[in-house]
């Protein structure tokens, strides 16, 4: 039965339709080309991919697979006034030999439709990583000019009874997985008539645009900067290792109980602190020849907005993330004492990163720029050459009652008939090397949380199998057959 829909739903994913979506007001000044930040070319390398998916379609299906989508449009084409960096197009600078520019023209969204020819529970049940990117689009940049090619796009997916699935692509040049959110969750808002709370966005961060002369950087190892220099000279693997993905869902009960467990030690733990101390040790076991390094790395990946002194740090649209790398005794991770101390390591990390840690990047990389007559370095591989866990705990808000208790931004993202995503998927496009984990929010809410763990094919069932992971009874989506 299993194979079966999943091959009916991979033959079943018919994208039959695209149009373009422009904003309702034109961009004054028309033509206007705006730069990119430091960070923002660092990451020109990669993709982002959200799928939002809904149990029941918000567009009043009036057949098996069609939906009024003319108030839908209008609302997205008078938020789409509000991102010119978003319906732009990228150009470089200096006649086509300098850095990345957006120039505002107005040009649109790329908008598709699809059917799919399962419901969306039986897609989350039995689909795999493979099913799931055909609902969203996967094009890296053109090589040569990319003045026609659209750097975010939208696809629209029925499923059979009335399930939705909305995938949002754009090159991680334009945005992070934050500011893709932050949009969608403002394009939902406005949908239903509401206020919209990040409007208007910005598009630049105050005090990047106001740094003084490049100065020497402050010699922290865990910084993007070191990041950078290992790695600015990299070549990408030829051929590429095939990769495979896996999502585990943990409950509030199971992650309360984890964090119990290890309070006396670490009271100020997150769900990210655990989870990720969790799935780097069980895939360091997976991993690890006979004679393991006495010493493991992990690439830690975190939001970075609210260390920039962003007055409203939501509305930033473009790329505000740190990457730094920590080391750990592999005794600590692996061994019979438990992961306590670890995770007390993990926490102590993030919340040690600081302001300077993030400036310190855009330092080396403007004195890099200097030294290549104005040009940023090329941009590397940020997922993946090391194992590498990115934090979506930010994206977790405080509720108004009761007080204390939190809630997903991500899930309170709701059309008109306000029903929230029974799930979320976030993905990365060119993750390749030891592996991706992006711990995120859940359906749930509180401290459940959503890991998705994309690792070489031949060792993600191994962890799909793995009995410290399975002892805390994940709910597992799609997975396919690793199950």
């Amino acid at each position: 039965m299993k194979t079966a829909v999943m091959e009916k739903s991979r033959e079943q994913v018919n994208v039959h339709s695209r149009l373009t979506v422009v904003s309702s007001t034109p961009t004054e000044p028309m033509g206007l080309a705006c730069g990119l930040s430091p960070i923002d070319h660092i990451m020109g390398s990669h993709t982002g991919h959200i799928i939002f998916y809904y149990r029941t379609s918000p567009f009043l299906p009036k057949g098996r697979f069609s939906m009024d989508l003319d108030n839908f449009r209008v609302s997205l084409a008078e938020l789409l006034s509000e991102y010119p960096r978003i319906t732009g197009r990228l150009v470089r600078g200096h006649d086509g030999h300098g850095n990345w520019l957006v120039k505002y023209n107005d040009a649109g969204v790329r908008m598709f439709k699809a059917e799919v020819g399962v419901t969306v529970d039986e897609w989350l049940g039995f689909a795999d990583e493979s099913d799931e990117r055909n609902l969203t689009v996967w094009e890296d940049m053109p090589d040569g000019d990319p003045t026609s090619w659209s750097p975010f796009q939208i696809q629209i997916s029925e499923f059979v009874g009335g399930g939705l699935a909305v995938g949002l692509s754009f090159t991680h040049l334009l945005a992070d997985p934050t500011a893709a959110t932050q949009f969608y969750k403002a394009w939902t808002d406005a949908e239903r008539g509401e206020t919209i709370g990040n409007n208007p966005p910005v598009f630049n961060l105050p005090l990047l645009d106001s740094r003084p002369a490049p100065a020497t950087t402050n010699g922290n190892t865990c910084t993007t900067t070191k990041y950078l220099q290992r790695h600015s000279k990299l070549v990408p693997t030829d051929p590429p290792m095939k990769m495979a993905t896996s999502t585990f869902k943990f409950s509030n009960k199971m992650i309360e109980k984890l964090l119990s467990e290890i309070a006396d030690k670490c009271p100020n733990a997150t769900p990210f602190d655990y989870l990720t101390t969790l799935f780097w040790s069980r895939i360091i076991k997976l991993k690890t020849p006979a004679s393991p390094s006495p010493i493991q790395s992990i690439s830690l990946c975190i939001d970075a907005r609210k260390l920039l002194d962003v007055p409203i740090p939501n509305k930033f649209f473009g790329n505000a993330i740190s990457f730094s790398q920590l080391s750990l005794e592999n005794e600590m991770l692996t061994g019979d004492s438990g992961l306590a101390e670890a995770v007390e390591s993990v926490h102590r990390h993030v919340t040690g990163i600081k302001k300077d840690d993030i400036l310190s990047t855009v330092d080396w990389l403007e004195t890099c720029r200097n030294e290549l007559n104005g040009m940023y370095p090329k941009p590397v591989q940020m997922y993946g050459p090391s194992l590498t866990c990115v934090s979506l705990e930010h994206l977790m808000i405080p509720k108004d009652e009761p007080k204390g208790e939190f809630e997903s931004l991500v899930y309170e993202a709701k059309f008109r008939n306000n029903e929230k995503p029974v799930h979320v998927s976030y993905h990365v496009g060119k993750v390749e090397g030891e592996g991706l984990i992006v711990v995120g929010p859940s359906a749930e809410g509180g401290v459940a949380r959503t890991v998705t763990v994309t690792l070489p094919a031949e060792e993600i069932g191994k962890l799909c199998r793995d009995p410290v992971i399975i002892e805390m009874e994940p709910a597992m989506i799609l997975s396919g057959r690793r199950e």
